[in-house]
This record gives structure tokens, sequence and C-alpha cells, in this order.
């Protein structure tokens, strides 16, 4: 069973500091997760794929879990042009190929369209969500709203996190840290080991203070809050702090009680803690792919359950529509990525994506091994290729109303 992280300096300074110094494992690659390194930057594309599918086995977290009843997935008519001897077969198999795809699920009124698994992922096998799980967590936050917890966006942070007083979050709201448009300073970066993204993980933590509230309370300020846009995994992580202290709950009991039990999540997920044992809110939740594909078919239907929605009326909607404009027609909601067709996403490095389209009731879910943490061709070759998916919906449409 997966408990609290044991040796957390060794373990959670290796998940970034190996890339920002570029360096190389060159251990064996072997089947079993316990030879891998305690550093994932580091791991070949062999160990990246091996590693992601057991992350959880190579990397302690705490355990989301699961109820009784499961919200099943109908299986529905395949998309024909994806099938054997399809008109785009070939281009689905190059794409799963290329974009090195472990997974990819696609749902149509929550009805499974196609399924398909590779890289050693099966439909009970968990991969790592990287920075999917800012969209998870940012919906916990329209939770504690909710249920009483959390007063409003509009809410001072020190209000329920007083270990912030006197920093540079003194002024900062909750829609502010919400929408990373906080004003303070922070280097995201995976190449520059002196950048805040490494260093969050390896400098001493103030004992007796949280290890994200320690480093975050640090940080200086470089514009007024509210007039800056800058994206900080750490804020996020700010945002889990906020709900276990507002909820009393830690964050995977809360996501369990709010969603993963009575949404009907099939399989129990995980989280990985830092190093007082606080989720890292701004990655690393564990799931299988049909519960990851769930939870975006959770957030179309608006977040409601037996009727009822768990967060506040318009949550969605303003959450994932831009607050703040970005380049290209890309915009940033609530921990949600936005674009200008009105659809939306929940996207981590090495690929990693849920893509939610209202239009069309779609939900695309696709877990990845990328070689590259970011890669502006392959973000390219997925748009693509869900504008593949969408122009054949979209013929399926005109020629009949039901999938």
């Amino acid at each position: 069973m997966l408990t609290h992280l044991s040796s957390p300096i060794q373990r959670i300074v290796g998940l970034f500091i190996g890339l920002a110094l570029g360096t190389f494992s060159l251990a064996q690659v072997t089947s079993n997760p316990d030879s891998l390194s305690k550093n994932a930057f580091q791991w070949t594309q062999e160990e990246r794929e091996l590693g992601f599918l057991h992350f959880d086995e190579v990397f302690e977290g705490r355990v989301v879990p699961r109820g009784d009843k499961v919200h099943e997935l109908p299986q529905g008519k395949p998309i024909f042009a994806f099938g054997e001897d399809g008109v785009k077969e070939r281009e689905l198999e190059a794409f799963l190929t290329e974009q090195k795809v472990a997974g990819l699920l696609i749902l149509q009124d929550g009805i499974i369209r196609l399924e398909r698994y590779e890289l050693g992922l099966n439909e009970s096998g968990r991969w790592t969500s990287q920075s999917v799980a800012k969209s998870v967590t940012s919906t916990l936050v329209g939770a504690a709203i909710k249920d009483g917890y959390i007063g409003s966006v509009n809410d001072y942070l020190t209000d329920y996190i007083p270990d912030l007083k006197g920093s540079a979050y003194e002024k900062v709201t909750i829609h502010q840290l919400l929408t990373m448009n906080t004003g303070v300073h922070w280097v995201e970066s995976f190449t520059d080991p002196e950048s805040d993204l490494p260093r969050f993980f390896s400098v001493p933590t103030e004992p007796g203070i949280d290890q994200t509230v320690s480093y975050m309370r640090r940080l200086p300020a470089e514009a007024e809050p509210g007039t800056k846009w800058v994206y900080k995994t750490g804020e996020t992580h700010l945002l889990g702090v906020l709900v276990s202290l507002a909820t009393g709950q830690t964050l995977s009991d809360y996501l369990s009680s709010k969603i993963w039990v009575p949404y009907g999540m099939e399989q129990k997920a995980s989280w990985l803690l830092n190093r007082t044992n606080q989720e890292l809110a701004g990655c690393c939740l564990q799931m299988t792919l049909r519960d990851y594909a769930r939870f975006g078919q959770f957030v179309l239907e608006g977040g409601r359950i037996n009727g009822e929605s768990i967060v506040p009326d318009n949550w969605f909607q303003t959450a994932t529509q831009t607050q703040i404009p970005l380049w290209g027609g890309w915009g940033y909601g609530y921990q949600w990525w936005t674009m200008s067709d009105g659809t939306f996403r929940a996207l981590g490095i090495h690929g990693q994506m849920i893509h939610i389209d209202p239009a069309r009731r779609l939900v695309v879910a696709i877990y990845s091994a990328w070689p590259e943490a970011e890669s502006d061709r392959r973000r390219l070759a997925v748009a693509n290729f869900l504008k593949t998916i969408t122009k054949e919906i979209d013929e399926e449409r005109t020629e009949s109303p039901n999938p």
C-alpha cells in the first residue's frame, strides 16, 4: 500500500535536477521499476516509458481511495475512419507511434468511441498525470467554496494560510493564485538548475512550516498582484495547501470524498507528496486512462453528481473561460488552458492531456511519454490530430444526429 514518502530530498530533487543539469542515466533498462533511478529526468526513453507506467511504485505517494460503485463508460460505435481499413487508420497509427502515446481514449456523450493502449499500459494500469493535476486541484478549490470551507475566490490567501503573512503573497487573492497572476517572481525552467522549479525541492524547509509555504513565502514580488501572468507550478502547490488547511483534510481524501467515490472512479489513484507530507498539487496524480477520461467527463457535465453540482453555480463556465489572454488564441483560466474555439485542456509535460470540447460533447484523454518535456512540434502534431478527430465527428453528425 502506498504510504508517506521516504527519503524525500533524494526523491523529489531527483525529479527535476537531472534535466536541469543536462545529465542522463546510463542504467540498463529492465522490466523492474525498482531498478530505476530516483531521478526521473535522468531516465532514458525506455526508462521513461517504464517509469511513467510505474510512477507510484518508484515514487511513493498517498492513495486516493475509490468507492464501491463504478461510473460505467459504455462502448459506442467506433469512429469508422480510425478503424481497420478506415481512411484515417494509418494517421492514427502514425500518431500513436511518433508521439509515444501510451493511452488514447475518446468519449462522446460519455460513450467510448475509441480506446487504445501502448507502451505496456492497459485498462488497469496507472500513468502519471504531470501537470494535468493542476486542473484537478482547481476543481477542489471550487468544491471547498461550495462546501463553505472557503468564502470566495476574492478572499486573501493569508485568511487561510497565515504563514504567508508578511510575504509577497500578503495581498494576493485566491483568484489571482488560480490564474497565476500574482506578481510574485518565479522562474519555471527544466534546464536551469538555479531556477525555482528545481530549487523548490532542494532549499531547506523552515522548521514547523509546510515545504511549499516555506519556499513560496520567501519569493520576492516583481509586479502588483493581478498585473503579470507567469506559469508557476509552485503556486498550484500553494492551492493544495489552501484546500487542505481550509477543509482540514488531506488533498487525496478530499478528492476521494468529493469526486473519486461519488462519481464512481474505477480504480484508486495516488498523489505524490512533498517533504512535509502535503500533496504536490501541481503535478503527479496517477490514475488509469479511463478514470482520467472520467474526470474530463465529470467536468463536461458541469461537476454534477446525482443531479447536484459539487462546485458553485457556473464554476466551470468561469474556470474554463479565458481569464488571462496569452498567445495565438490560447488563454489561461483557473488552471485550465483555454482555446478561442471554446475548447479547453488540462496539460502536462511529456504529452499528458485532457481535451474537452463542449460543443461536440467530446473528451479526448491522452497519456504519452514524449522524449522531451515540452515540444512545440509535438504540440502541433497533437493539435492537428484533434482537428482530425473533430472533422470525423462533424462528418458523422451531418449524416446522423447520434454517434
